[in-house]
């Protein structure tokens, strides 16, 4: 009795169905949202925040850089989150509310009402503020609001032929966006590393990756309310986010953990140019074939021998659990090797068979695998390119 227990809170633990409750921080992002509504740039209104990215693009292409500029400090929060806006400014609006938020965590971390627990949050807080404010750093999505969500671009985004997505999983949030120790568990570590296998695979073709955790990723040991929650909101971020990378690009997903969840989810909606989605450690992506996710993208599975997640029963009764195991040859993905991953959180580690597929997905030679047999994984002759 207590293993089926001790593998039922396993199964919710990774299906984000348990939460740690805390007290909400003020939503500082709402607030900016209705003083941009409220808001007029020489006369003229500007565009509701959620009007898609090609009319906040075109918004933004009738402006003057100054005037870009002055709307990017006004309401850092807002363009720095806003589909559509150029990335270019999306960084510098960032940096104002980085900025901001440092100075707050400065204040916190010094504050004698606070407990010497809250004190030490507030440093640890301030130090990672202080690492995404480094010169060089491309954040392209910051909301500093509970545990944070944070998005940031590896390698010129404009000039990129081919983007890659990363998604993290369970307890992901601004502390953990970054590592110095096992910094490829990591969602930086994970996109640098990736980034750099890209480049190794095709030096000479334009990429970019994004480190991806703009998403309220589950954590902690409460019951949540909205069990399927995370993934349901986390796929619909993600769709938008897809939606308003530079249409000459081609894209391609990969999703560790609990973020194949989101991507399970979000791949029906995402438009055609993704044309790969790789999981890696995944407890099922809630569909029980691959061919049940509605997307043209080829889907890829890696698993480690030494992954705990395989142990888990990959099951879906009711709101229980993500269904089959995307690695099982049932499901219909195509394998990447995980053979030499040292657990859950090694699959972005340099060196690894894994880390060696992902890199030529990334960089778009799966043809050329398809071809020659080169390479970790194998595509089956037929496949469609």
């Amino acid at each position: 009795m207590l293993t089926t227990l001790a593998v039922v809170l396993a199964v919710l633990l990774t299906s984000g169905w348990l939460h740690r409750t805390g007290s909400p921080e003020p939503d500082g992002y709402s607030g900016q949202v209705q003083a941009w509504r409220e808001d007029r740039i020489t006369g003229t209104p500007l565009p509701d925040p959620y009007a898609g990215p090609a009319a906040v693009a075109d918004f933004f292409a009738s402006l003057g850089h100054r005037k870009q500029l002055l709307l990017a400090e006004r309401h850092p929060l807002v363009v720095g989150n806003l589909d559509g806006a150029p990335a270019e400014l999306r960084y510098a609006a960032n940096r104002h509310s980085l900025a901001a938020a440092r100075d707050r965590e400065v204040e916190r971390s010094q504050d004698p009402r606070l407990s010497p627990a809250g004190r030490h949050e507030a440093s640890r807080r301030l130090h990672r503020l202080s690492s995404l404010l480094a010169e060089g750093r491309q954040i392209l999505a910051f909301d500093p609001v509970g545990g944070g969500r944070v998005a940031e671009v590896v390698g010129d985004l404009a000039a990129a032929e081919r983007i890659s997505v990363v998604v993290p999983g369970v307890d992901t949030d601004l502390l953990t966006f970054e590592r110095t120790r096992m910094r490829y568990r990591a969602p930086v570590g994970m996109a640098r590393a990736l980034y750099a296998q890209q480049r190794k695979a095709a030096p000479d073709r334009p990429t970019a990756v994004i480190a991806w955790a703009d998403y309220d990723a589950p954590r902690g040991v409460k019951v949540s309310a909205a069990t399927a929650g995370p993934a349901q909101e986390g796929a619909r971020r993600l769709t938008a986010a897809v939606d308003a990378l530079p249409e000459a690009a081609t894209v391609a997903l990969f999703c560790h953990s609990y973020g194949s969840v989101v991507c399970g989810l979000a791949a029906g909606g995402l438009p055609d140019r993704v044309t790969d989605i790789a999981v890696a450690g995944s407890p099922g992506m809630r569909a029980g074939h691959a061919q049940e996710l509605g997307t043209r993208a080829r889907i890829w599975a890696a698993r480690s021998p030494a992954d705990w997640i395989g142990d888990l029963p990959h099951l879906a009764v009711g709101p229980l659990g993500h269904g089959p195991d995307p690695a099982d040859p049932a499901f219909g993905a195509l394998p990447v090797s995980g053979d030499d991953v040292p657990g859950h959180g090694g699959y972005f580690l340099p060196g690894t068979e894994s880390l060696t597929g992902f890199g030529r997905i990334g960089a778009g030679l799966v043809d050329r695998a398809a071809r020659s047999g080169e390479g970790p994984f194998c595509v089956p002759r037929g496949l469609p390119t």
